[in-house]
């Protein structure tokens, strides 16, 4: 039996569980790792400038593409506690990465060594498991049911602690006799989707909310043909955005509080009948319960039984994998369809086409300082079914959402329940990694943006382009639109005068000089018609020089955009709606008088 040590097998296992790509940043504990992963090949590595950031590229690149598990890396003590934010934003939205941390010797665990933590009871809580491998033997065999437990049931991060003595031990391990064990994932019944099927049929206005989990089931296709099928219209939740195209004709619109449409909420509220996938009912995306679930019947299916009735109980709840239940659903209303037995829908399906003609909201505007809407307006313009948007959390985000277009599934990659600031930057480092020819763009606030900018050095180093869209309005947005219920706005303003910087007026922070002083490239935008030529500049410059291209949209300080702090019913419009086709010239439906 060959031998080698504890870490060359780690390597080797990972490239036989298919991973090609990771993400880290070495120190003395976890040496021996990058030793091997130097000595063994195959791997790429991508050098972060903040252990957070790995773990964020890790995500991205994950997200990117079905079948994808990021890699993180990192030493002992704070490189592990610096990912846990990471693993927290990873296990919340139920996707796959791998952590890998550096430990000091097995000896002096317990002895206050340097940089020494009990990392596995630190990230438990945010992982699927976290485990300090205490016998170099058992590495394969961790590593092994690492990659078992990510694929098996509801996706999530793994983390494992390898102290150094155990890297460096040699064990007896052969990686032609690897094999990854087999995954298991719950499948509904037939009989379960046959009553499924007839509740829907029943009805008289039903609609499909399609969730992430469609996405991390590889499924989208699955879930558009049961709809084509079955008539019945679909509200993509903010992690399932993409699963159908947003100029399909049976796209009803996304619901909730903040990243909804006016035409998506209105047409929930007008239905009789809800069957969810891969979906978790989110707050934002239900708001106050009484008011999403009066007067509607729900269906659940969900990979995790828990998770089916945990925030409210539905009339049937059926524990499966979506591509799973999806493939008999799509089995079943064939079979319907062909024995007439389906209603027809197009009525409906009609009506939720007509609301999405009328409700919209105004993204023209002409204002200097730019108003936010017109920068989507113009992304719409610039940036084509191809491109893969990349965003976390902000006014930035909730008013991308409901102003962008996204065709096609993974190519809106937003961090959903935990929402850190930061995770844009690395999160789209790790997508543009995951598929370099791509049109990868990302969308921050100053805030968000400021939060993790070193790790442009990486794209710059890497050369990993992508074009990156900053609106700035030298606030917290989303915290200061939050304060107008408390009559307040404290704490939340970031101007500041910038003395070497005088052309900026009170926006505070030089981010061009930034950006280019990290190896990046940024052009800066005041005027509204200056938008569409900075973004195809901004494109040729990526392709160009292969590094990350920054516009900043320099905003009005203040801007309400539309949200409900209750329930989807009373969702608050701030701005001027639109009224004339003008008013709102990149929206999907041509807008119509109601």
């Amino acid at each position: 039996m060959p031998r080698m040590t504890a870490a060359r097998a780690a390597v080797e296992i990972l490239k036989r569980e298919g991973v090609s790509n990771a993400f880290g940043v070495p120190g003395a504990a976890i040496n021996p790792f990058y030793a091997a992963l130097k000595a063994s090949g195959g791997v790429h590595h991508t050098l972060a400038r903040h252990v957070e950031g790995a773990s964020h590229m890790a995500e991205g690149y994950t997200r990117a593409a079905a079948g994808n598990i990021g890699v993180c890396i990192g030493t002992s003590g704070p490189a592990g506690t610096d990912m846990i934010t990471g693993l927290y934003s990873a296990i919340a939205d139920s996707i796959p990465i791998l952590c890998i941390t550096g430990q000091a010797p097995t000896a002096v665990l317990h002895k206050e060594d340097f940089q020494a933590v009990d990392i596995a009871s630190i990230a438990a809580p945010v992982t699927k498991a976290a485990t300090t491998v205490l016998e170099a033997a058992q590495v394969p065999g961790v590593f092994q049911q690492a990659f078992h437990l990510m694929r098996t049931g509801r996706p999530g991060p793994v983390l494992i602690d390898l102290p150094i003595d155990v890297q460096l031990t040699e064990i007896d391990f052969d990686p032609e006799l690897y094999e990854p064990l087999p995954v298991h994932k719950p499948a509904a019944t037939r009989k379960q989707i046959e009553r499924a099927v007839e509740m829907l049929n029943a009805s008289e206005r039903p609609l499909i909310v399609a969730g992430g989990g469609i996405i991390n089931a590889d499924a989208p296709e699955l879930l558009v043909e049961f709809a084509e099928l079955t008539g019945v219209p679909v509200v993509p939740t903010l992690m399932g955005w993409g699963i159908l195209p947003d100029d399909h004709e049976l796209n009803a619109g996304m619901v909730g509080l903040q990243t909804s449409h006016r035409y998506g909420n209105a047409n929930f509220l007008e239905s009789d009948f809800v069957l969810g996938i891969g979906n978790r009912w989110a707050n934002r995306h239900t708001g106050k319960l009484d008011v999403y679930t009066q007067g509607r019947t729900f269906v659940h299916v969900d990979i995790e039984p828990t998770q089916l009735g945990k925030i409210f109980a539905p009339a049937l709840g059926i524990a499966s994998d979506a591509k799973a239940a999806l493939e008999l659903f799509v089995e079943v209303a064939r079979e319907l369809k062909a024995a007439g037995k389906l209603k027809d829908r197009s009525q409906w399906a009609a009506s939720t086409q007509e609301r999405r003609a009328t409700l919209q909201r105004r993204t023209h505007f002409d204002n200097v300082p730019l108003k936010p809407q017109r920068v989507y307006e113009e992304m719409n313009r610039a940036f084509g079914p191809e491109t893969r948007y990349v965003s976390t959390i902000g006014l930035s985000q909730i008013a991308g959402a409901q102003m962008l277009h996204v065709y096609r599934p993974r190519h809106w990659i937003n961090c959903g329940q935990a929402g850190p600031l930061g995770w844009t930057i690395p999160a789209a480092l790790g997508v543009a990694t995951a598929d370099p020819e791509g049109s990868v763009v990302a969308l921050s606030g100053d805030y968000d943006f400021q939060f993790m900018l070193e790790e442009l050095a990486v794209g710059a180093q890497h050369r990993i382009p992508y074009v990156h869209v900053l609106v700035n309005n030298s606030y917290l947005g989303l915290i200061r639109q939050a304060q107008r219920n408390f009559d307040i706005d404290f704490q939340v303003n970031l101007e500041f005068e910038n003395q070497n910087s005088p052309e900026l007026g009170v926006y505070g922070v030089d981010h061009v000089k930034v950006v280019e002083g990290l190896g990046c490239k940024a052009i800066r935008v005041t005027e509204p018609d200056q938008l569409l030529p900075a973004f195809e500049q901004a494109k040729k410059l990526a392709a160009e020089h292969r590094v990350p291209v920054v516009v900043e949209a320099i905003l009005e300080r203040v801007t309400n955009i539309s949200m409900s702090g209750s329930d989807i019913a009373s969702v608050n419009e701030f701005e001027d709606l639109a009224t004339e086709p003008g008013h709102a010239p990149t929206a999907v439906r041509p807008l119509t008088k109601a």
